[in-house]
């Protein structure tokens, strides 16, 4: 944190200097309204708001590794991930969710090559319980060849937004024509982004 901290440090300055800022920040603090809910992977290099440029507020943000959305379990058994996606979708009634992928996805890429996780249990069981239950994500021959294993990540973006659907106040919304699902994949070394084009089951640049 040594190269971060000096930023933190003077952040509420550089607010309060300015008249927009202050006024910005100022709104905030009476409630949100993003504009979607956005479920991206934990990875560091994946930063939503550098590739959108979205400002404080405009995304209600979920991470998790690999991007994974845990199938819906009912309400008995809720997860920090199902109390995230109810939250957005019922309360702040986002209008869109996207689920992006991104190339050289460190979870993806350790199931489609098969990887020795035994070093690292709960990753291993985690990967286990919410990527690799998705056939798509066995080992694979030709996903092995692929470094980026963009197929892999777009194939596993289609299933998270299966997994959405799964849910039920992301079903009713998405009937009732108030909320869109999207699915992204962002190429860490190019910053191109794709979407999943639903007509033709192809990720097409956005």
């Amino acid at each position: 944190m040594r190269s971060l901290i000096p930023h933190a440090r003077s952040f509420s300055t550089r607010i309060s200097d300015r008249d927009d800022e202050r006024e910005s920040y100022g709104r905030l603090a009476h409630g949100q309204s993003p504009e979607a809910l956005f479920i991206s992977c934990s990875d560091s290099r994946v930063q939503p708001a550098v590739f959108t440029g979205a400002r404080p507020g405009q995304l209600f943000e979920l991470r998790t590794a690999g991007n994974a959305v845990p199938p819906w379990t009912g309400a008995e058994r809720p997860s920090g991930e199902s109390a995230t996606i109810e939250y957005a979708v019922r309360v702040l009634e986002v209008p869109e969710i996207v689920v992006c992928g991104h190339s050289h996805c460190g979870a993806v890429g350790a199931l489609v090559r098969g990887e020795d996780l035994a070093a690292v249990p709960a990753v291993h069981s985690w990967l286990t319980a919410q990527l690799q239950s998705s056939a798509e994500l066995a080992p694979d021959d030709e996903a092995r060849t692929q470094p980026d294993v963009s197929a892999a990540v777009q194939r596993h973006v289609r299933a998270q937004l299966a997994r959405l659907r799964d849910h039920p106040c992301v079903a009713e919304r998405e009937a009732a024509g108030l909320l869109r699902l999207r699915g992204w994949f962002y190429g860490i070394d190019t910053g191109l982004i794709l979407q999943l084009d639903t007509r033709l089951d192809a990720f097409l640049p956005l």
